[in-house]
């Protein structure tokens, strides 16, 4: 039977040899996930032997990992603003870069009657806002399993969000809401194969892909924002690294000039514009 410290060393050289990056991390990420404990773990008890059910699973998340399994999806985790979300291949993975998002919108979420998360897949952006002190929130997916977790993650961390199932903004009344929130899908579909195989064949596509150009979400969730926005309502949305200025030009004479906020590596990451009075 392995000990701690052999098995850990194992899963390194395992790893390595399958060009997974962060071998190290990864293997003790995977170890104490087996172990149902943190990694500082690993290190006090080296010589603890595995139980066979540990070894098993620990054998079964590098097999996994070395197929280009995303961690996230192998733990069923991710961190996002301080806490942590259950995350499965149903929905995708929340980046640190959407944050700035969270950020940019709060100080208008604590004010807005109603703010509305649309594609809120874990539900992340949805349930962070309902929990630093935004008045009412609205998150809405297309995709019914999607919405499945969001819930179990709201139910978790005691967020009192609303949910509902609906394509966009379809669903809402017209002039009935403060703020609209969106990590839309914003990659080209003629980009797929440059991605890395982590996003590309286990993230989901109706989460990450928009057609054409990828700027196609954009172009329909702007008039529906125009409809559903209270006058003065404002909007924060992601966006994918080039494409501020054309996102920017597809807003009209109804809002504001818009704000783009950049995210650590100096890249245009979210757009806030508002309906005009």
């Amino acid at each position: 039977m392995l000990n701690v410290g052999t098995a850990l060393r194992q899963g390194v050289e395992l790893l390595e040899r399958g060009e997974i990056d962060a071998p190290r991390l990864t293997a003790e990420v995977l170890l104490a996930h087996a172990l149902h404990n943190d990694r500082t773990y690993l290190y006090a008890h080296p010589e603890r032997e595995l139980r066979e059910v540990e070894w098993i699973h620990y054998g079964r998340y590098l097999h996994e990992r070395l197929r280009h399994k995303p961690l996230q999806y192998i733990t069923g985790k991710q961190e996002f603003y301080g806490r942590d979300f259950r995350v499965t291949p149903d929905v995708l993975i929340p980046r640190p870069e959407t944050e700035l998002l969270v950020e940019t919108a709060l100080p208008f979420a604590r004010s807005a009657a109603m703010t509305v998360d649309v594609g809120t897949g874990s539900g992340a952006i949805a349930i962070t806002l309902a929990l630093e002190g935004a008045r009412r929130v609205v998150g809405v997916d297309i995709s019914e399993a999607a919405l499945t977790i969001a819930r179990a993650n709201g139910d978790s961390g005691n967020a009192r969000v609303d949910w509902i199932q609906a394509d966009g903004l379809s669903a809402l009344a017209d002039r009935s809401v403060g703020l609209i929130v969106s990590n839309p899908p914003y990659v080209a579909e003629e980009a797929r194969a440059t991605l890395q195989p982590e996003v590309r064949d286990w993230e989901p596509s109706l989460a990450l892909f928009a057609e054409g150009d990828g700027l196609a979400f954009y172009r329909r969730l702007l008039p529906e924002s125009a409809r559903v926005l209270r006058r003065g309502g404002g909007l924060v949305l992601e966006l994918g690294a080039g494409q501020s200025a054309d996102v920017a030009q597809m807003l009209d004479a109804r809002w504001s000039e818009p704000r783009i906020g950049k995210d650590l590596a100096g890249i245009d990451r979210v757009l806030y514009a508002e309906l005009r009075p």
